[in-house]
């Protein structure tokens, strides 16, 4: 039997699991927050000022700042692209009768309201050229991503499993730095916000443990080749207008690498923490040239950790027309 069917009969195995995983790891929109829970009503008298209030804080936040929030928020408001890519994995099919579709289509309505809650920020602040944000927005989503990953599940669940937590952590510096700033609400707003991504996390490094404890050797495998394409980040085609793809990832990345919100370091640290998750130096009955791939992860975050300590990030005043000046 093909590697590729190995993997479908393996999905279809977790299938039989799926509305399991949905009750354990989604919430009803019903019951979960909604961007309006943490924006001015406007059908109140108190819309305006607290609109007011909103532009005001949001000038003692500087341009970095709100670069990285737009960066963050464009990542977030691609879904489109997302969806459509985990529905093509093997095992994975727009059948209504499909359980991993349903799990999709889930899992990508919940992550939608958090570009949408980010959107609506945005424009409120008055710190962004909103055209511009849109128009970035647009051809991310136009231009769509190459993970490196095909349509193998096992790739790919190593993927959002790393991406997920990538996200929480993005989040949560940006809920640290607005609170310092007296930015309350920006703050509930992010730390809530990566608080789905770190839910949305446990659920996929639980979908490879499981497939850990059905084909080891072939998850291991899987494993190590995505840490060896290295996890491209899903904004890697950032561009403003009437420029080429990707020519603005390199200047966002630098900033939200100086002011702390995701850096080098925080890449090796997911990786350890994979490792611990999926308990790689406990699992048995591997092939050989998988337990060569898990010596090799075991020794991956030492290594990476000392070629990002020489990486130095410059200080350089990127112009981005997202920013909209004072």
């Amino acid at each position: 039997m093909s590697i590729k069917n190995i993997r479908k009969e393996v999905m279809q195995a977790l299938e039989k699991n799926i509305d399991s995983f949905v009750d354990q790891f989604l919430i009803p929109p019903e019951k979960i927050w909604q961007p309006t829970d943490f924006l001015p009503n406007s059908q109140k008298d108190s819309f305006i000022s607290e609109v007011e209030e909103i532009r005001e804080l949001s000038k003692e936040l500087d341009d970095d700042f709100w670069v990285v929030l737009v960066g963050d928020t464009i990542t977030e408001e691609a879904l489109p692209t997302y969806e459509s890519w985990l529905l093509d994995l093997d095992g994975v099919h727009q059948d209504p009768d499909n359980g991993w579709a349903k799990w999709v289509r889930a899992w990508t309505s919940e992550e939608n309201r958090h570009g949408d809650t980010l959107n609506k920020y945005l424009y409120l602040s008055g710190r962004v050229n909103m055209r511009e944000v849109e128009i970035t927005t647009q051809h991310l989503i136009a231009d769509g991503f190459d993970i490196g990953t095909s349509t193998d599940p096992y790739k790919n669940f190593v993927y959002t499993s790393f991406q997920e937590l990538a996200t929480y952590i993005s989040h949560n510096n940006v809920a640290k730095i607005a609170r310092k700033k007296g930015h309350k609400a920006l703050a509930k707003m992010s730390k809530i916000i990566a608080g789905d991504e770190m839910r949305h996390h446990i659920a996929y490094t639980d979908f490879v443990k499981q497939i850990f404890k059905i084909d080891p050797s072939e998850m291991m495998l899987a494993f190590r080749d995505m840490m060896k394409y290295k996890i491209v980040m899903p904004a890697l085609h950032l561009r403003h207008s009437h420029e080429a793809k990707g020519t603005l990832f390199d200047d966002f990345s630098a900033v939200a690498q100086r002011i702390g919100v995701y850096t080098g370091f925080d890449y090796v640290d997911i990786i350890k923490k994979l490792n611990t998750a999926w308990e790689i130096d406990k699992i048995t009955n591997l092939t050989p040239e998988a337990e060569k791939a898990r010596d090799w992860l075991m020794k991956l975050p030492d290594r990476m950790y000392r070629i990002t300590e020489r990486i130095v990030i410059p200080d350089t005043k990127f112009q981005f027309k997202w920013m909209n000046p004072l």
